[in-house]
């Protein structure tokens, strides 16, 4: 098995906004995009590439009530967009770093069919019996 080795935080920070990292890193991105976790993770790096553009509308001059009102709609948006398309934002992180297209996708499936197996083998053992 390869060795996953996590990037420093500029190197994650760069990873975060859509950067490459360097092969070393690529046990990691595996895991990082197909991983459990995977979900959570791409929500930590929507955040931040949301926080800058939130913290920036929020010191705009004006009523407080209205700068608020703009950075909730600005999150909301930017959550929104961003995760209605994680799983392919996902995928394009892995075509990025050197997978094949489709990676994504095709490792969840294989752990989810792998988290399955014991309970689609207790069905077929109780109700698939001849």
């Amino acid at each position: 098995m390869i060795e996953r080795v996590r990037p420093n935080p500029v190197r994650w920070l760069w990873y975060a906004v859509g950067g490459k990292l360097p092969e070393k890193h690529q046990a990691w991105v595996l895991n990082d995009v197909t991983g459990h976790t995977w979900f959570w993770r791409h929500v930590a790096r929507s955040s931040v590439m949301l926080a800058p553009l939130i913290l920036v509308w929020l010191l705009l001059p004006g009523p407080l009530l209205l700068r608020v009102a703009l950075c909730v709609m600005a999150a909301l948006v930017g959550y929104f967009y961003s995760l209605v398309y994680a799983e392919e934002s996902g995928d394009s992180r892995l075509v990025k770093n050197g997978f094949p297209p489709g990676t994504a996708k095709r490792v969840r499936e294989e752990a989810r069919e792998a988290a399955d197996a014991p309970a689609r083998e207790r069905y077929l053992a109780m109700y698939r019996r001849q």
